[in-house]
């Protein structure tokens, strides 16, 4: 029977192999290698952070902090490299939420999601 760790493994391998991947790693390898998009990048990244932070910790978000992060988010969307980092971010959370509903597929048949029990 195979490991699971090792499948787990090679599916890393086959995900660091895929285009997606090897798209994604050559957008974030320029981002990096230009000092004004990496700071743009670093802001807006920031300013995200802190709003999740103060949302996990029950803190009111002010008007003031929306206006910076939507402000910051525009930024960085007038920017080709970032705006395309960003879309090739989300093409990867998609496949990875993909397969991570595949793998936990036996699970949900095994619990049931609620509405079959």
């Amino acid at each position: 029977m195979a490991n699971p760790y090792d499948k787990a493994r090679e599916l890393a391998g086959e995900l660091q192999g895929s285009e997606e991947f090897t798209t994604l790693k050559g957008l974030h390898d320029q981002v990096n290698s230009d000092e004004v998009a990496k700071r743009m990048l670093d802001n807006f990244r920031n300013v995200q952070l802190g709003l999740q932070e103060k949302q996990m910790q029950g803190q009111e978000i002010t008007e003031e902090e929306i206006q910076e992060a939507q402000k910051q988010f525009e930024l960085v969307q007038q920017h080709e490299v970032i705006s395309k980092l960003m879309e090739e971010e989300q093409r990867m959370s998609q496949l990875v939420g993909d397969i991570n509903k595949i793998i936990t597929e036996p699970l949900e048949a095994l619990y049931g999601t609620g509405e079959e029990q």
